[in-house]
């Protein structure tokens, strides 16, 4: 995301316009920081908490302003949109599962729901439009592309929806509910870093497959800890809310 003001503009248009743009890669950088960090420590102690904590605050930091300023960009940004909005849900709605007590729901999760369900709409509608323009692509934003969004949220929705019919989720699946969402917001964070934004690193490195590495981390380590919640003998389903009591904000990556 580049943010691009003219030398004629205001001062404080210009300062602002920086402002924002280096909040947003601070944020990310603190974001994959403290969630990679968070993945390899000991779960539920002290640490964990906080670096789990500051990567809540961050992704949201990140992943709100990205969706908010790609749409007035020079050139509209709107895979950024969907993928900042994305990040912005999965952060919000699996810290609110750790919150929320077991077998319980809210106003919060049938909002989540309807948001999910309305950006599902949204992208099939913004698909159907580029599908019959002469390029296939809406302001940049290529059918295909906005045909997958339009799957993943309707997939989110439908999740969502179970979830709000069953009145919540209790024991592994709500630890499990937690986890991927946290991990899979890391993952699209690393993902824009590494393979998003290649230029920012040295020419010897790009073209090699290093810059996959840490994309293929995170997944792995992703997928371990779903196995292991899930299918674990020894894994106990109220260690999140024991390690939890002394804090404010509930651990945020599990």
């Amino acid at each position: 995301m580049i943010l691009e003001i003219s030398s004629d503009s205001p001062a404080l248009v210009r300062y602002a316009a920086s402002a924002v743009l280096y909040l947003h890669i601070g944020a990310g950088m603190f974001g994959i920081a403290s969630g990679a960090t968070a993945l390899i420590l000991r779960k539920g102690g002290r640490s964990h908490r906080t670096v789990g904590n500051v990567f809540f605050v961050s992704m949201m930091i990140m992943s709100a302003i990205g969706a908010a300023v790609s749409p007035f960009l020079p050139k509209p940004q709107w895979v950024n949109v969907f993928m900042g909005v994305f990040t912005f849900y999965l952060v919000s709605t699996s810290w609110m599962t750790v919150r929320r007590k077991e077998g319980q729901v809210g106003y919060f999760e049938v909002v989540a729901f309807s948001v999910a369900a309305s950006v599902a709409l949204a992208a099939l509608v913004a698909g159907t439009l580029a599908a019959n323009t002469s390029t296939g692509e809406i302001d940049g934003l290529p059918f295909q592309v906005a045909y997958g969004f339009a799957v993943m949220w309707a997939l989110i929705a439908i999740a969502d929806f179970r979830m709000l019919s069953r009145g919540g989720v209790a024991g592994r699946q709500r630890i499990t509910r937690h986890l991927w969402r946290m991990g899979l917001a890391l993952l699209v964070a690393v993902g824009s870093l590494f393979l998003g934004q290649p230029k920012l690193f040295p020419d010897a490195v790009r073209g090699t497959g290093i810059l996959f590495v840490p994309v293929i981390a995170v997944l792995g380590s992703l997928l371990f800890w779903i196995a292991r919640v899930r299918f674990g003998k020894g894994w106990s389903r109220n260690r999140i809310e024991k390690s939890s009591m002394s804090s404010k904000l509930r651990p945020v990556v599990e």
